[in-house]
């Protein structure tokens, strides 16, 4: 089957590309349509989708899967590339989201930034369940040392789609806080993505 530039394929055609089937297969649509449902943040495994198609593997769901992932590394390249500097929740959100958006596990991620808020480094520290990350300062602050880093902004996702801190998160943010304090590294803010909404523990007053 042979296709136009892939900007000007439909979502299924684009589905259909990827594992090499017709366009007009019922499991293309159905994918296309879980995979561009508006604020999907990978609720419902690709795997889970496809056992509903007896034609879908698990080898075609592991390309479709490679696919989202390349795309999802590329956007965030991009932004980090777009990105001078984040002095604002909203820069950590357009710099973070495409590369957390369709992850069914919480991610915690430290933005580590020099004395002018440009990022020097984006490093993902942990992929934790569906609603906790764990992350210890430690791990953190080698990280934010080994580049110079004169602040960090941290900030993870909740699958939920609810950007509401726990009483986990609150926590964690507060010993990184005193970490950073000791070590004369600021931590600027904690960020939740959930969907199409973010909170910001500073902005909050919970750090």
């Amino acid at each position: 089957m042979k296709y136009a530039t892939t900007d000007r394929l439909s979502d299924v055609e684009l589905v259909a590309c990827v594992l090499g089937r017709k366009t007009l297969d019922e499991a293309c649509t159905r994918l296309a349509t879980v995979l561009t449902t508006d604020g999907w943040m990978g609720g419902a495994p690709l795997a889970e989708v496809a056992r509903e198609y007896g034609t879908v593997g698990p080898k075609s769901v592991a390309r479709l899967e490679a696919a989202i992932e390349l795309g999802r590394r590329t956007m965030a390249a991009n932004a980090a590339r777009e990105a001078t500097t984040v002095s604002t929740p909203e820069d950590v959100v357009a710099l973070m989201k495409p590369s957390l958006v369709g992850r069914g596990r919480e991610i915690f991620i430290c933005i580590c930034l020099d004395t002018k808020n440009r990022v020097r480094k984006i490093v993902e520290l942990s992929v934790g369940s569906l609603n906790a990350s764990i992350v210890h300062p430690r791990e953190l602050f080698k990280e934010a040392v080994m580049v110079s880093a004169a602040s960090v902004v941290v900030c993870h996702q909740h699958p939920s789609g609810d950007p509401t801190p726990s009483g986990a998160d609150i926590q964690l943010t507060r010993r990184l806080v005193k970490a950073g304090d000791v070590l004369g590294i600021s931590v600027l803010d904690h960020v939740v993505i959930g969907g199409d909404e973010h909170a910001s523990l500073r902005d909050l007053g919970l750090m």
